[in-house]
């Protein structure tokens, strides 16, 4: 049997042993801990910042030096140096002396003016001496920009002054003789304007009406315009008669200066660009 003091031993140990239980209970209890936070991902180590490489120091400048001149090309052999285009008329127009051919017994002149195409006909037969010379004229390229300075409504266009003065100088001397009429000067004919007898020249005129009064002076006609009369009939008349008698050119200036007097002085003047015979 026990005695009463292990009694209450065994009593007290066992008070201790229900509080401690007790106590542990009340601990389990509390408020739950937050949720462990999220690892953070780890940052990959910083890059190295790139590696600069050092700078070469830049030369000073240097003066500038005169730039020396390339020498001038020579011309590679084999190859032939192109020859420079001539300057001025044709030599032949410089030489009255070469306008000797003859002329075929008919041939047509295409006259392309500053309004347009006119072709003559020519017949030699008409008036053989004049008919040669025109021929020559053309072929050499005498009326190729030359005014028709001279030109009378009603009455004709004249032209056969060169734009070039030493052409002109040439020419005043080299005269022809007159060749019987044996043609009239009617509307469309071609003639030598002549400064009396045997004294034709270069200049010529076209009718623009019947003119048979100038039958009876000299003035043989030694073509006529077969095509484009309009054309010829469109050519600037504004100017009229020539100087000292009208509003037109001078004659001796026209001689002695040519197309710059020309065309600083009559602007509207209709112009010859090419004659050429043609088939």
């Amino acid at each position: 049997m026990l005695k009463p003091n292990c009694i209450a031993a065994f009593i007290l140990v066992g008070l201790l042993v229900i509080q401690s239980a007790c106590s542990g209970s009340r601990e389990s209890q509390q408020a739950p801990p937050p949720p462990p936070a999220e690892q953070s991902k780890t940052a990959p180590p910083p890059a190295a910042p790139p590696e600069v490489k050092p700078m070469p120091s830049e030369p000073e400048p240097t003066p500038a030096q005169p730039t020396e001149k390339a020498p001038p090309k020579e011309p590679l052999p084999g190859k032939a140096t192109p020859k420079p285009k001539p300057v001025g008329p044709n030599a032949a127009l410089l030489n009255p002396s070469l306008a000797k051919e003859k002329a075929p017994a008919q041939f047509r002149v295409k006259f392309e003016t500053t309004k347009g195409a006119f072709i003559a006909e020519v017949t030699r037969a008409s008036a053989p001496l004049g008919a040669d010379r025109f021929y020559n004229l053309v072929k050499m390229g005498y009326y190729n920009d030359v005014a028709f300075f001279r030109v009378i409504d009603g009455f004709m266009a004249q032209f056969g002054i060169h734009g070039d003065p030493k052409v002109n100088e040439k020419w005043e001397s080299a005269r022809i003789n007159d060749d019987p009429t044996r043609e009239s000067n009617v509307r469309g004919a071609i003639t030598f304007a002549t400064a009396g007898p045997n004294t034709r020249t270069t200049q010529l005129f076209i009718n623009f009406d019947n003119n048979n009064q100038l039958d009876s002076r000299g003035f043989a006609p030694f073509g006529k315009v077969v095509e484009g009369m309009t054309v010829v009939d469109q050519l600037y008349k504004g100017y009229g008669e020539g100087a000292p008698s009208g509003g037109g050119p001078r004659q001796d200036l026209a001689q002695s200066q040519g197309n710059s007097y020309l065309r600083a002085q009559f602007p509207k003047l209709d112009f010859i660009k090419r004659a050429s015979v043609v088939k």
